[in-house]
């Protein structure tokens, strides 16, 4: 966990001394090599390259909007707290500096704009699909890496020899807290018995330069119990899942079914990595929609069915009066 992987020069007027967050900089480093992916496909394939980024653009804006808003949909009581203001409730639930974004929202927002946009610029639609498919794989792949610098999305808890300890105030940690699996020394309590950051001991002036030391080492000692690092899991089988369909791409195939492939090999390991990850019955608007099914085993399990169809139809001649195999895309 590294959530600031620096700080911007203090002579810099006006942002000086600003964090730069590990999430964002992995957000922006996946949405980069995705739309460098895409041009590179788009020119094998003979389109205009410059549409697939125009295209990256439309996802990025509306994958960030699909995943947030479907995060705070399945943790709706978290952002309607008692305790809060409606301001303060408000701002929790679009502040995405501390994560908070669910890849299959921003899935469903984003794919509906991009068919959108291609229609609007006459894209060979399947062909289209084929070409984003391995690029929301390198997204999701790169992303899942911000996602373990910033603490969240982590797995359960385990004894391997791989396992990760997050630290102190962290997502693992305050879930394990309150589960009562760890405990935590008093002093590290404020008056309303939450744990207190490092910048609250240092601003303490109740205390001194010792007492200050002696309270900070104590809070980074503590670590939350060992989990699976399922970020990573996630990042090496989406790498994977790319690798495999660009590999896919440039063999003959009917157009459309490097897409299909992609829902029907994603929504399977999805399945399988939420085993290993600490997720709740999956909640939308408080309501379980899958059963004792997490979010994310429901929606892989409908991933894999549209696949399924979108297949079987992308083969069909007589859907699209062309041979099945033909190439979709052009020699290189």
């Amino acid at each position: 966990m590294y959530q600031i992987l620096f700080r911007l020069p203090s002579f810099l007027p006006g942002i000086g001394g600003a964090p730069i967050y590990g999430y964002g900089v992995m957000m922006v480093l996946g949405f980069f090599l995705a739309m460098a992916l895409a041009k590179f496909l788009a020119r094998r394939s003979k389109l205009d390259p410059e549409l697939f980024a125009n295209a990256a653009l439309i996802a990025l804006l509306t994958g960030v909007l699909g995943a947030r808003l479907s995060h705070v949909l399945e943790n709706f009581s978290d952002y309607t707290r008692s305790d809060l203001t409606v301001a303060q409730n408000f701002f929790n639930a679009i502040n995405i500096r501390s994560g908070g974004l669910t890849y299959y929202g921003g899935f469903l927002l984003a794919f509906p704009a991009l068919l959108a946009y291609g229609w609007y610029k006459r894209i060979p639609l399947r062909l289209g699909m084929d070409i984003i498919a391995p690029c929301v794989m390198i997204g999701l792949g790169i992303g899942r890496v911000g996602c373990y610098l910033n603490g969240c999305c982590y797995g359960a808890q385990t004894q391997a020899s791989w396992a990760v300890q997050f630290p102190y105030r962290s997502d693992a940690y305050f879930e394990q807290l309150n589960k009562g699996e760890i405990t935590i020394p008093l002093e590290l309590l404020n008056p309303n018995g939450v744990p207190r950051s490092i910048e609250d001991i240092q601003s303490d002036r109740m205390l001194d330069a010792s007492q200050k030391a002696a309270l900070i080492k104590l809070a980074q000692s503590q670590k939350a119990l060992p989990v699976h690092p399922a970020e990573l899991y996630s990042t090496f089988t989406a790498l994977l899942i790319a690798a495999f369909l660009v590999a896919y791409f440039t063999l003959p195939h009917a157009p459309g079914r490097v897409f299909a492939m992609m829902l029907m090999v994603e929504g399977v390991t999805r399945f399988l990595l939420e085993t290993v990850r600490a997720e709740p019955v999956g909640t939308f608007f408080g309501r379980h929609i899958f059963g004792q099914l997490t979010f994310g085993e429901g929606l892989a399990i409908v991933n894999v069915a549209l696949g399924v169809v979108l297949w079987i139809a992308f083969g069909s001649k007589k859907l699209w009066g062309e041979h099945p195999t033909a190439l979709a895309t052009a020699p290189a």
